[in-house]
């Protein structure tokens, strides 16, 4: 029994020193990224963006094959929606000021972008895609993204983005000493 103790402990002295050597003697691995970062353009901005709604999908895709076997894959889909108002559209006829009342008339409210979330979005099962499986989750991605942007179209979303530049500009006016104050879209 004395003997094969002692056989463990020399095997765990040696695993213990061959696992220290290693820890010193492996290869050393180093991660380098050389970027070549250009600014492109630059453009001038005028939306106020006034609502983002966060919307979910769960799609299944599915690709029938007369030769191959059915590929399908099942995704979770998030994506923003921003409604907003181009405030670079905006001319001065478009602010009329008497006394202490102003009004102004606004842009027609717009969708800026619908945009998918991919670090949120997740792809949870592909059956029998094989080599097809990356044009499938793309697919099903861009499948996504046109019936978010027609689900959003259907929302009231345009609605909202109104209420909201209500909001925004009301203490906007108060701050700028008007009284009476109204807000209209062309």
């Amino acid at each position: 029994m004395t003997k094969l103790l002692k056989v463990i402990i020399l095997l765990m002295v040696i695993a213990g020193l061959g696992w220290f050597v290693w820890q010193f003697t492996k290869p050393k691995t180093n991660t380098v990224s050389n970027h070549q970062v250009l600014l492109e353009r630059i453009e001038s901005m005028g939306k106020l963006e006034l609502v983002k709604y966060r919307m979910s999908d769960v799609v299944e895709h599915k690709v029938i094959s007369q030769f191959l076997p059915d590929a399908s894959v099942l995704l979770i889909i998030k994506a923003d929606a921003v409604g907003c108002v181009d405030l670079s559209k905006l001319k001065s006829e478009d602010v009329e000021v008497l006394g202490d009342s102003v009004h102004i008339t606004l842009p027609n409210p717009e969708i800026c972008y619908v945009k998918i979330d991919h670090n949120d979005s997740k792809v949870y099962d592909t059956k029998m895609a094989f080599f097809r499986e990356a044009n499938l989750v793309d697919d099903a991605f861009k499948a996504a993204e046109n019936e978010i942007t027609k689900q959003v179209k259907k929302s009231d979303i345009l609605e909202q983005t109104k209420k909201n530049a209500m909001d925004i500009f009301k203490p906007l006016m108060e701050g700028l000493g008007y009284k009476k104050y109204s807000i209209g879209y062309q």
